[in-house]
């Protein structure tokens, strides 16, 4: 299983990122809908406060705390749920107010692993460019590193 997270620009208004896990498609759905698995992963690991509404319509909020003492707060609203295959969620970096995004989840699995695709679609190129400039990657690929870690010891 590669470690590696793909990241590609598909277009002017979209960031793809892809991976996969070495975890049933259930889990890792599971640890993407639920506060407590979430905790353990999402913000590269850092201390997370996390309130979900796990549902259409239903919102969340999660404040990541990191080492240096900085505090980076995110919230949005789900909009479809397909368990285990699918959430489409609204994203906003409380930092930047007023510039939200779409992103789309989407959970395959075959052999008993799971890639997780995720396409995140903005208002206009040049938000899109300030996420890709932001370091948006890298949290990422350690907050999936910080998954694929918490996944192993569920399993």
């Amino acid at each position: 299983m590669s470690d590696n997270l793909t990241v590609t620009l598909p277009s002017d208004l979209e960031i793809k990122m892809v991976r996969v896990f070495d975890a049933p498609r259930a889990l890792v759905f599971e640890a993407h809908a639920n506060c407590e698995h979430l905790k353990h992963w999402w913000g590269r690991g850092n201390p997370l406060d996390c309130v979900m509404d796990f549902r259409p319509g239903g919102t969340y909020r999660f404040v990541e705390h990191t080492p240096d003492g900085e505090q980076y707060a995110f919230r949005g609203e789900y909009r479809e749920i397909q368990a285990p295959e699918r959430i489409v969620q609204t994203f906003e970096f409380e930092g930047m107010p007023g510039h939200v995004c779409v992103e789309t989840l989407g959970l395959t699995e075959e052999d008993g692993k799971t890639t997780v695709t995720s396409l995140t679609r903005f208002d206009t190129k040049e938000d899109r460019d300030g996420m890709v400039s932001s370091g948006m990657a890298d949290g990422a690929r350690e907050s999936y590193q910080a998954l694929a870690a918490y996944l192993a010891k569920l399993s």
